[in-house]
């Protein structure tokens, strides 16, 4: 490894999710697509923190969808189990948490109130329901009841507010905090936002003040040292880490040390990124089957690669790849000895995008800020992150 430093931490005893501790105040985002077993445990084997399965919708888990029970599969060395559900219907959320806690083990459920793709805003769910302050409440305290009895904690996940007109992060924390969750994380943005622009970390910071419960901060987290900066300019009490350990798992590695005090290694040689890339694919491979397997990897090649001299041949080659023995090949085509590309170092991974001049809403959306007894049921199919 180059490119060594040393970051001092603020002292941390872990994350504390009510009965559930956290030794590195880390919890990796769920995102769509991504943050399948394979990818957890890719994670888990670089660093140490909470790796949060991909999101499943409430509706689809109790009415037995197969698809969303494929997605509820967890690796063998997954020893805490946390799952993030969405849905807009407090009673589908309720029985859904149950089923989590008593038939799948989980030791950690998240709700999503912080989707800002239309397809979800629309209906009411994800970024757009927090507006819906008692509505909010109603599916807290329905998924708090029915986890309870089996002792894990609740916590939600959201965005500062609908766009800079609505604001609801404030309410959002107040309500979490009424409603017995263990805890809530904040993405710097607004849904109209979605990826662009800068996160605000000042709103993170405005919310960790005005709560008792634990805050986590998401947004704009690209190497260790972003995530011990927004620790000390905000007092929360952990870090969301989602777009910045696309192609870089090696992140978890470096945010543990980090938050020990240690020295962190923060550039790997293509030969190591190569490594660490033949590794997943490995993992996906025998959580899917080889075919599918080198077929998942193939997006997150270009993530691995970005930055690096590989030709476009290779690149083209490496993206169709369907085996294992195809990978290795293509893989041994590469320069192990080039160095990290440092201009990736900070630079943001992953979606981005432009602001949107209007989020899509339901009719009326805005007309009742209250929203009780208005839940209703999502699709099955709506799953993305926030």
């Amino acid at each position: 490894m180059e490119g060594m430093s040393v970051l001092t931490a603020p002292v941390s005893g872990g994350l504390k999710l009510g009965s559930l501790t956290v030794d590195t105040p880390v919890v990796l985002a769920p995102m769509a697509g991504v943050t399948n077993a394979a990818f957890r445990r890719l994670c888990a084997e670089q660093g140490a923190g909470l790796y949060v399965c991909e999101m499943i919708t409430s509706r689809g888990l109790v009415e037995g969808d197969q698809h969303t029970k494929d997605m509820l599969v967890f690796d063998e060395a997954e020893t805490v189990r946390s799952v993030q559900l969405y849905g807009t219907d407090p009673v589908y959320v309720g029985k859904a948490t149950e089923i989590l806690c008593a038939d799948y083990g989980v030791a950690h459920v998240d709700l999503n109130f912080g989707c800002p793709v239309p397809k979800v805003t629309r209906k009411g769910g994800g970024g757009a329901l927090p507006y819906k302050r008692g509505l909010l409440g109603e599916i807290l305290e329905h998924a708090v009841r029915a986890a309870e009895p089996y002792g894990v904690p609740v916590t939600m996940k959201t965005r500062k507010g609908i766009d800079d007109a609505h604001l609801t992060y404030m309410d959002a924390g107040r309500i979490a905090q009424e409603s017995g969750a263990a805890a809530i994380a904040l993405h710097g943005r607004t849904v109209a936002q979605a990826y662009s622009g800068t996160a605000d970390w000042d709103a993170i910071a405005e919310l960790k003040a005005s709560v008792d419960i634990p805050v986590l901060g998401n947004g704009d987290i690209w190497e260790a040292a972003d995530a011990i900066r927004m620790v000390e300019e905000t007092g929360v009490d952990g870090v969301v880490i989602g777009r910045g350990c696309l192609g870089r798992p090696w992140l978890f590695r470096d945010l543990a040390a980090a938050f020990a005090g240690e020295t962190v290694n923060v550039l790997p040689n293509l030969g190591e990124v190569t490594d660490i890339m033949r590794r997943h694919a490995e993992l996906l491979c025998e959580h899917m089957g080889e075919e599918r397997g080198c077929k998942e990897i193939r997006k997150h090649i270009a993530w691995y690669l970005k930055g690096f001299g590989a030709g476009g041949e290779l690149r083209r080659t490496l993206g169709l790849v369907n085996s294992l023995r195809d990978l290795d090949e293509m893989l041994a085509k590469l320069d192990r000895n080039e160095p990290f590309p440092s201009s990736q170092l900070g630079a943001p991974r992953g979606r981005q995008g432009a602001p949107r001049d209007k989020v899509v809403l339901p009719e009326g959306w805005l007309d009742d800020a209250d929203g009780r007894g208005c839940g209703f049921a999502e699709n099955v199919s709506e799953t993305s992150g926030g």
